[in-house]
């Protein structure tokens, strides 16, 4: 079993499909050279493969990470560097390169307490001590 990403034409993520793994090609109808193709075509749309396991460009089971992140619906592909980015959740947040994910000006506070972001005053509110 295989996760696909559809993609509309500015790369978003608009649908994520469970489908055969790409190493599965004994059952590829002959005129595709890969499932994504397949599923593409299907669909009318781009099709790249997504991996459930992989999340802040690490694989949860030791694997190998792939394409930076497992898609879901918002993500941006990013055809340059092969991977999916999430959504941008602050305006002042930048994106890390190394986690394809969003770190926030000033870091999480270590405390055992738990934040949120203020886009507003560039802080951690605290919500619950």
């Amino acid at each position: 079993m295989a996760h696909y990403a559809i993609l509309d034409e500015n790369n978003k993520v608009i649908e994520v499909i469970v489908g055969i793994d790409e190493n599965d090609i004994n059952t590829l109808p002959d005129e595709f050279d890969s499932w994504e193709t397949f599923y593409g075509n299907l669909k009318n749309k781009t099709c790249k493969r997504t991996s459930y396991n992989t999340i802040l460009n690490t694989h949860k089971l030791n694997g190998i990470p792939f394409r930076g992140n497992y898609a879901g619906l918002g993500f941006t592909y990013d055809d340059v560097n092969d991977v999916f980015i999430p959504p941008k959740p602050y305006e002042s947040w930048e994106l890390n390169e190394t986690i394809w994910g969003w770190n926030p000006p000033i870091p999480y506070p270590d405390d055992e307490n738990m934040y949120e972001w203020n886009e507003n005053t560039q802080t951690w509110d605290l919500i619950i001590s």
